[in-house]
């Protein structure tokens, strides 16, 4: 356990500071976690040191959430090209040569955007309830798919709601049958951030850019089939926004794809860290290194 000691650093991509938790050997195969929304990196405090025995893994935070830079939404661009530039920026700064990826939620998107454009590197993907298919998307959505049709000033304002503790716990809560394994501090922190000033309409430009990843899905899914890129799916089987229809459907795509349920919900490492964790070293020990 000796090489599991988190450290916790920041570096300048893409002219912002991004903030990242790094742990493990420098000289091991390395794992690139990319955290969704509402979190940051925060999301893997439990899973980092259980990878960390045998991997160097780096968990940056996205510009706009937990510690890494938040510029105004009038003087950033708030769109996943713009994450996935910043997070291409983080990995060249880096030097990283070869990683694996673990996406989840926003962090998908990001993600495979990345895997596109560095489709060498890529060792493997863990894909944490990180859709890449329209039949993974619940009617959760509707009020979203509303704004993508029609962003008016109306359909945006009716997303308010959406960055309030109260949604904030429901999707940490939807789907988990002991409430009593959820550490508080998660989701006070994620509302910590999302209460800071100008953040509500940093989340409202990235919650009307995301009709942009639907609309690479088939680019997302034309990889898998071209490069059959060896694929984990762990997957909260209750997720209130990403349908289990959503793993299954990297296997229609990839016969690389191992897909793997847990009864619990979106933020499947609050409640089920050490199951994922043991999947992850067990897939993590099949790739080229």
């Amino acid at each position: 356990m000796k090489n599991s000691a988190i450290h916790y650093n920041n570096i300048k991509a893409n002219s912002l500071n991004i903030f990242y938790r790094e742990a493990g050997p420098q000289d091991a195969p390395i794992i690139l976690l990319l955290h969704g929304y509402p979190t940051s990196s925060f999301m893997f405090r439990n899973l980092i040191p259980i990878l960390a025995t045998k991997y160097h893994v780096i968990a940056p935070d996205l510009p706009g959430f937990g510690y890494s830079d938040s510029p105004a939404y009038t003087e950033f661009s708030y769109t996943f090209d713009n994450l996935a530039k910043t997070m291409q920026a983080f990995v060249d700064t880096l030097k990283l040569k070869r990683f694996a990826l673990y996406i989840f939620d926003y962090g998908a998107p990001t993600g495979l955007r990345l895997a596109l454009a560095n489709q060498e590197k890529i060792t493997g993907i863990i894909s944490q309830n990180g859709n890449a298919y329209e039949e993974g998307l619940s009617t959760a959505w509707s009020g979203m798919q509303q704004y993508w049709k029609d962003p008016s000033k109306e359909n945006r304002e009716a997303l308010r709601d959406f960055v309030s503790i109260k949604m904030t716990r429901f999707q940490y809560e939807t789907g988990v049958e002991d409430l009593s394994l959820l550490e508080p501090e998660a989701y006070t922190l994620d509302q910590h951030f999302l209460d800071l000033p100008g953040h509500v309409d940093i989340q409202l430009d990235l919650m009307l850019d995301y009709r942009t990843n639907v609309a690479l899905y088939p680019k997302f899914q034309a990889y898998f089939r071209d490069k059959k890129p060896k694929l984990l799916a762990v997957w909260g089987n209750k997720d209130p926004f990403f349908l289990p229809a959503g793993a299954e459907g990297y296997k229609k795509d990839n016969p690389n794809a191992t897909v793997k349920f847990y009864n619990t919900g979106h933020f499947a490492l609050e409640t089920h860290a050490h199951e994922i964790g043991e999947d992850v070293l067990n897939f993590m020990n099949s790739l080229d290194k």
